[in-house]
């Protein structure tokens, strides 16, 4: 029986409605990953499924009992004193007695008084069982439950406040970007709690790689519509490739009938007999719904404006140190960065990442060592803190401050229409920017660091509330740019598919050079364990190999009769699988699949799941039997 059920479900905040006629039913021990543009709607579905909104239209039902917990994008402004404090705070009021308690069992001067009467509340309400679970949930999640909340770095409040979700034991947790301000240990950290955590999950992110090895199922909102894709996000892509291929084909064919309607009732009064009145009705019918058609949101468009080559040679550090006391947060690092790299840093949150960059930029002296710039340098400087918008502007006075164009690409082109390629509507591009969600900041300042002529970029954490397709857009803007990019992210695959090589900051001010994204850095950075294979006894050396060091690779197995056999069905049951999951995606993207019964669907994409499961399976042991 599912935890809980949206039916028909509609939700407006004026304009179109953001979420229209949403069946969507979640099941116990799901992953959902919760997809759609920047303003789909998203965070207002999670919103709908905690209960803190309720729908204009439909019903939400819970099933009786169930406990649903939310964690938000933003640390709560009214979130404070001890990390035990914030924790217990998610049992309610039984949680402030239990947080209370604590603070008189550790004051100075006990007041016995007052704790004998919190302990008596505490009793009377059955409250002790729920103070080892504050104590277990800290454990469980590495924290200190005396530390100030206030003082904690911004991965470490995510983290108490993911502690506060669990400690209600949800049977249903939504989770709002959970990786945005984390860094890539602790995203490693989250991955692998929720791949083992057992309750049911709903969460937003536009960390690919931490979706892919989460998601059980995709969910998707689109133009208003929820739709639901069975199976991982790969599958996701294939599918909804094929899913927009028909609604175009079916649009065309619609939008073809239309304009010979049109064209028939033109033709004068014979239109307007009596016997045709039911087809003047359908025409009307037609044009009404052509009329409510949403076309799919646009893409960002997204070009440079370029300066001059800056000189081949554009930074070289010699033996640069800097540091705050005692220790160096850079110690004895040397580089040179050429015209057109295009280099990632990475570390933990407090390791000194960008204290490296504004070393680089001559923002900061080294306290020993020798910093040198190249010619002709034109900086543009993303900021992660978006400390570059000016609050008490608008997006258009922001990106042209007090000019009409911008240049982009050699060409002038009118501020509003520029704002227009980065998904800015005229009213929203003369809105404060106060007013602007985080996708949308993040939107406005890409495209105010794009108006500027530059031949170095740097790019301190762009990736944060991004959707998908806008940052598989900045990647391939990236990967064309032709000056200089120096990337400060903790995004693995954005860090993949951009950069050509890696400074790691490896702590006491050891600053690692890799050729190569994030996957190549995993592969060359010296290993934690090294030490104790090094202690591991040798194995004896082995006989003469094809080439010095290289294992002879074993011969290979010849097949059983059995498994010659399998393999020579293989095919046939494969051509098989894939004919069913083409018919089951074909009825799914037919007009009004999703107004069908709520239990037929679920059942759709069950089976839908079992045959692309067997599917898999079915590719997975051809290969096996393939390779012998």
């Amino acid at each position: 029986m599912p935890l809980i059920t949206l039916q028909s479900v509609d939700f407006s905040v004026g304009g179109p409605l953001l979420l229209e006629n949403v069946d969507l039913a979640i099941d116990p021990g799901e992953r959902i990953a919760l997809i759609g543009r920047n303003g789909a709607g998203k965070s207002t579905l999670l919103k709908l499924l905690s209960g803190d909104l309720r729908p204009d239209d439909g019903e939400v039902r819970v099933e009786g009992g169930r406990r649903i917990a939310r964690l938000e994008q933003e640390v709560p402004q009214d979130a404070g004193g001890s990390v035990f404090d914030v924790v217990a705070g998610g049992l309610g009021e039984l949680g402030t007695l239990l947080a209370d308690y604590h603070h008189l069992i550790h004051a100075e001067h006990i007041d016995t008084d007052a704790l004998a009467a919190v302990q008596t509340r505490i009793e009377a309400a059955h409250g002790w069982a729920l103070d080892r679970r504050v104590l277990e949930t800290l454990e469980r999640l590495q924290l200190d439950g005396d530390a100030d909340f206030g003082a904690l770095s911004g991965g470490m409040k995510r983290r108490v406040l993911l502690a506060r979700a669990l400690v209600s034991q949800p049977d249903l947790l939504l989770l709002d970007e959970p990786t945005n301000h984390l860094d890539i240990a602790a995203i490693d950290w989250l991955e692998g709690f929720l791949k083992q955590w057992s309750g049911a999950l709903v969460f937003i992110t536009h960390d690919r790689r931490f979706l892919r090895a989460l998601a059980t199922r995709i969910v998707e909102i689109d133009r208003g519509q929820v739709t639901s894709w069975p199976g991982d996000w790969d599958n996701y892509l294939r599918r909804k490739e094929e899913r927009l291929n028909a609604e175009a084909q079916e649009n065309a064919r619609f939008d073809k009938l239309l304009a010979q309607e049109e064209v028939w009732i033109r033709q004068g009064i014979k239109a307007r007999r009596t016997r045709d009145e039911g087809r003047v009705r359908r025409l009307q019918a037609m044009r009404s719904e052509r009329a409510g058609r949403r076309g799919q949101a646009g893409n960002v468009r997204m070009a440079t404006a370029q300066a001059g080559e800056s000189g081949k040679k554009v930074i070289e550090a010699r033996g640069v140190s800097f540091g705050h006391g005692d220790g160096d947060l850079v110690h004895e690092f040397s580089t040179t960065i050429l015209r057109g790299d295009r280099i990632g840093l990475v570390g933990p949150n407090g390791s000194g990442k960008t204290t490296l960059l504004k070393l680089l930029l001559g923002e900061l002296q080294p306290r020993s060592g020798e910093m040198k710039r190249g010619t002709q340098l034109q900086v543009a400087y993303f900021d992660q803190y978006r400390a570059t918008l000016r609050e008490d502007w608008n997006a258009i006075e922001n990106v042209a401050e007090g000019r009409e164009s911008v240049t982009v690409g050699g060409r002038p082109k009118h501020v509003i229409g520029y704002l227009q390629d980065f998904l800015f509507t005229p009213e929203r591009a003369r809105a404060p920017i106060t007013r602007l969600s985080g996708g949308e900041r993040n939107r406005l300042l890409l495209a105010k660091l794009f108006a500027q002529p530059s031949n170095l970029l740097v790019m301190d954490e762009p990736t944060n509330d991004l959707d998908v397709e806008t940052l598989e857009l900045l990647e391939e803007l990236l990967a064309d740019y032709p000056g200089t990019l120096l990337l400060v992210s903790h995004d693995r695959d954005f860090l993949d598919n951009v950069v050509t090589s890696t400074l790691a900051m490896e702590g006491g001010g050891r600053v690692g050079e890799y050729v190569g994204g994030y996957s190549d850095w995993l592969r060359q950075r010296p290993s934690p364990a090294a030490t104790v294979t090094a202690a591991a006894p040798k194995p004896q050396a082995a006989q003469a190999t094809p080439s010095a060091g290289a294992p002879t690779p074993p011969a290979k197995a010849k097949l059983s009769y059995k498994d010659a056999r399998e393999l020579e069905q293989l095919p046939a049951r494969i051509d098989a699988l894939e004919a069913q999951v083409a018919a089951f995606t074909a009825r799914m993207a037919e007009a009004g699949y999703y107004q069908r019964d709520v239990a037929a669907i679920t059942a759709d994409n069950a089976a839908l799941a079992a045959a692309q499961a067997e599917l898999d399976a079915a590719y997975s042991r051809w290969g096996e039997l393939e390779a012998g």
